[in-house]
């Protein structure tokens, strides 16, 4: 029997069994389960801290996504390659070489919005682990001149913001982010977007990032592939949550309530939740806002989406489409977050090959139907170069950029982590193999400070030097697939580019089975003989 799912024990929610070898299928329970254990998983853990176990944890310092084994995913799917010609460059062995790949996308409805990769982190909010490596995200996307979304409550989260007759006036995190990343931007490469929930949009977060901040990007919020509810942080300052109470959001346990207030002082809870609301999402209501956001200033327009059913999937792009948006984003269950309920996380929403699929065939109806298509963007998982490459593929002509988000956070906190050690004279032996220098650890560092120079190198934090160096990795590899396929730019690639390894991939996607590619082709080179 297979079984895709793990219950009742996981690192996610810091649970384990007592009988790790013997565990029942169905409920993830011991086999034996013994009166007198002390509760080390997710039932007994739940029987003493109730909802704190709903989610992953340490909250603050960790990303997560779900452990579930989904039937079909990426790895179902191998990259083509020929031996045969070249697309976007001359079919020369002196010329048709990987580093002349052109890995660079423009879009928008004037294909001004230009990235030198095609991938763009899509939206990192609230949590503390998003704000704690704001430097290395926004300075290393900068410099990669590579996408990165200001996410959901950023700017009501800022306890210096300044909130006057319900909206917002003034910020300092948000600012912070925005000039980050500004500061750092090199030959109009890149692009930093301000994402809005319901609470943002109460609050005009969006309208104050345009008239204040500069920005010419705006996205609208429908979800994501982790869940399928409001973004949820932790807070475990009792001012700072009764702040966030009175600023509109759901905050649990009510922090105003005085029996609540006592037992947070005498250590009873140490946390609060601080939730925001689901959106109710309506024609009527999009349409005002994308006007609203339109006659603000806003430039471009995405929107992104999350693992809702397919009527839903439908309803984002024939959105996007009648009211011409510049990108859409659909993030696939599963997904990566700072905080998110766990069994929600590995139990909710469509998995990503599958909404993918949906996707393209939406897609490929309003292309058939004149209609407008904007830029789409798929999400969900991916983390290297070949998922890049075949996440292209399948939503080609489409697709035009990959969103990552827990991969990158992963490259600059490890950065960090490097420049910390390199600081204390305590590097890794791991590490400390490669030197016990940044321009020694970060094999881009020469690179960089021939481009920047030494003043400007120097000052760079060692988290964006990590996330620019996990680029330039993913670019050089990408390049060297597309080169195995013969497509020496994006445009090129197609859904050919792939193959299914199984038919029930092949159903699903629509992409070829590996025993079918070429079959017409083989025919006639042997009724030619």
């Amino acid at each position: 029997m297979i079984m895709y799912s793990r219950v009742n024990s996981s690192a996610a929610t810091l649970t384990k069994n007592r009988t790790e070898d013997s565990i029942s299928p169905a409920s993830g329970m011991c086999v034996t389960c013994v009166d007198g254990c002390i509760g080390m998983c997710e039932i007994g853990k739940s029987s003493y801290r109730g909802h704190e176990v709903i989610y992953p944890q340490p909250f603050g310092v960790i990303t997560t996504a779900s452990e579930k084994k989904y039937p079909v995913d990426y790895s179902d799917f191998n990259i083509m390659g020929t031996a045969v010609g070249a697309q976007g460059i001359e079919a020369d062995s002196d010329k048709a070489i990987f580093p002349a790949v052109n890995l660079e996308v423009k879009i928008g409805h004037d294909n001004k919005i230009k990235f030198r990769y095609p991938w763009i982190i899509p939206g990192i909010g609230s949590t503390n682990v998003a704000k704690n490596n704001w430097e290395g995200l926004a300075i290393g996307s900068a410099l990669a001149g590579t996408g990165l979304t200001i996410g959901e409550n950023v700017g009501a989260m800022d306890m210096e913001a300044t909130i006057k007759n319900g909206k917002i006036s003034d910020t300092v995190d948000l600012k912070r982010r925005v000039k980050l990343y500004k500061d750092h931007q090199r030959d109009g490469y890149g692009a930093i977007i301000v994402q809005a929930n319901v609470e943002d949009t109460r609050l005009g977060v969006q309208e104050y990032a345009i008239d204040k901040l500069g920005v010419e990007i705006v996205e609208m919020k429908w979800g994501q592939g982790a869940k399928n509810i409001g973004g949820e942080v932790k807070i475990n300052d009792l001012k700072k949550a009764q702040t966030l109470y009175d600023r509109g959001y759901i905050v649990l346990p009510n922090p105003t309530e005085p029996n609540v207030i006592k037992a947070f002082e005498r250590g009873a809870f140490k946390e609060f939740e601080r939730h925001s609301r689901v959106g109710m999402v309506s024609e009527e209501g999009f349409a005002q806002r994308v006007e609203e956001l339109r006659k603000a200033g806003a430039k471009y327009l995405f929107l992104k989406t999350g693992a809702y059913v397919p009527g839903d999937l439908a309803r984002a792009i024939t959105f996007a489409s009648k009211y011409k948006l510049d990108m859409l984003t659909v993030d696939g269950a599963g997904g990566g977050t700072g905080m998110s309920p766990w069994r929600m996380m590995n139990e909710w929403g469509v998995p990503p090959v599958e909404l993918h699929s949906l996707l393209y065939q939406y897609a490929k109806r309003l292309k058939d139907a004149k209609k407008h298509v904007p830029a789409l963007v798929l999400a969900g998982g991916f983390t290297f170069e070949d998922q890049i490459f075949k996440g292209l593929s399948l939503g080609a002509p489409f697709v035009k950029m990959i969103g990552m988000a827990r991969s990158p956070i992963a490259a600059a906190m490890v950065g960090k982590t490097i420049g910390r050690s390199i600081d204390e004279g305590q590097v890794p032996v791991y590490v400390e193999r490669f030197g016990t220098t940044k321009d020694e650890v970060f094999v881009t560092a020469a690179h960089l400070r021939k481009e920047l120079g030494d003043a400007e190198f120097e000052k760079l934090p060692t988290g964006a030097l990590g996330l620019y160096t996990y680029y330039e990795r993913l670019a050089q590899g990408l390049r060297q697939l597309m080169t195995g396929a013969r497509k020496f730019s994006l445009e090129y690639i197609t859904r050919n580019d792939i193959a299914c390894l199984t038919k029930q991939a092949s159903e699903i996607s629509g992409i070829q089975y590996i025993m079918d590619v070429d079959k017409k082709e083989v025919e006639d080179m042997f009724k030619n003989l």
